[in-house]
């Protein structure tokens, strides 16, 4: 989630409710240490945003031992390596899901990070590098037998991106391999689907990255999902009005501002496409949101759209 975690977004997340553990944006091991400006962009929270983890990814076992040694000593709970993306400027840095095909050097990674923090140390990976490759069921064992903590598996292969379908009998396979909890990522695009993953893989939790900025809500409407009974007549969980849209996308869009974040209107113009999903007449906003020089110009388009369509009619 390179560019969309950082700490206004996770905070904009937590404040909407249901979310129980947030992560940092992708994170340069190598990058932190070297450069106090980029520790500070990217390791930089709140206290209102705990638990949160901050997720690193590398291909040294000492630069990433120090970084977590960094990431325990500015306070973060947790501390996550990724070995998922599939970014070719990553993978041929030997970064994210390029690991996937040199288990020995997981296992020495594994083994001097987690020698180095005394805080929970997790793993996101991907089921393999491509579908003659599948590692999930014998990295996850690996990670258990080195003392972390969890493992989390989007459930595609390097190959595979984000294209077609997330094999969630992956995640099924590794909840039977190990007894440290399991995490399923891949494909959850509503709270049905959230619960539909927690049936059929057996996986202790789910995580959510792409449809989190198309619906922010996700996480409260699966809170409620799971806590509503079956014989309440009622919706199972809470669907947002326009009205909610308005104020969550200008919730955002202020506390860009008043963060003073670098390239704030940047971040706006990228959300836009997200936030303004099936709104009518959105294609008019999402226009006058690209066409706006500056943040106070950009907030201003988003509420004469939206006061304009929430005018009660005479």
């Amino acid at each position: 989630m390179a560019g969309v975690t950082d700490t206004v977004f996770r905070r904009f997340i937590k404040n909407l409710g249901g979310c129980g553990l947030i992560m940092t944006e992708f994170t340069s091991a190598d990058g932190v240490l070297r450069s106090k400006k980029t520790a500070g962009r990217y390791l930089h929270f709140y206290e209102d945003e705990h638990p949160i983890s901050a997720q690193l990814f590398g291909s040294n076992p000492q630069v990433l031992a120090d970084a977590a040694r960094l990431v325990e000593d500015l306070g973060f709970d947790l501390v996550d390596l990724n070995l998922g993306c599939p970014a070719k400027k990553v993978v041929k840095c030997n970064g994210g899901s390029g690991l996937l095909r040199d288990l020995p050097l997981i296992r020495a990674i594994f083994e001097s990070v987690r020698a180095a923090v005394k805080i929970p140390f997790t793993v996101k990976f991907r089921a393999g590098w491509s579908d003659d490759e599948i590692v999930c069921v014998e990295l996850a064992r690996m990670a258990e037998d080195c003392g972390l903590g969890a493992v989390a598996l989007h459930a595609r292969t390097r190959q595979q991106g984000y294209s077609g379908n997330a094999r969630w009998e992956w995640i099924a396979s590794v909840k039977q391999a190990v007894r440290i909890p399991v995490i399923g990522n891949g494909d959850i695009r509503s709270p049905e689907g959230a619960v539909d993953m927690v049936k059929q893989t057996a996986c202790d939790a789910v995580m959510i990255g792409r449809m989190a900025p198309a619906n922010p809500w996700i996480f409260r409407q699966i809170e409620q999902y799971v806590s509503c009974p079956s014989t309440v007549n009622r919706p199972p969980y809470d669907v947002p009005t326009e009205a909610d849209r308005y104020q969550m996308i200008r919730t955002y869009f202020s506390m860009l501002l008043e963060e003073e974040v670098p390239d704030a209107v940047g971040k706006m113009k990228q959300f836009a496409s997200w936030f303004t999903h099936g709104i009518p007449g959105g294609a008019a906003l999402r226009k006058g949101i690209y066409d706006s020089k500056g943040g106070p110009e950009i907030l201003k388009s988003v509420e004469e759209f939206f006061e304009a369509k929430l005018q009660p009619t005479v």
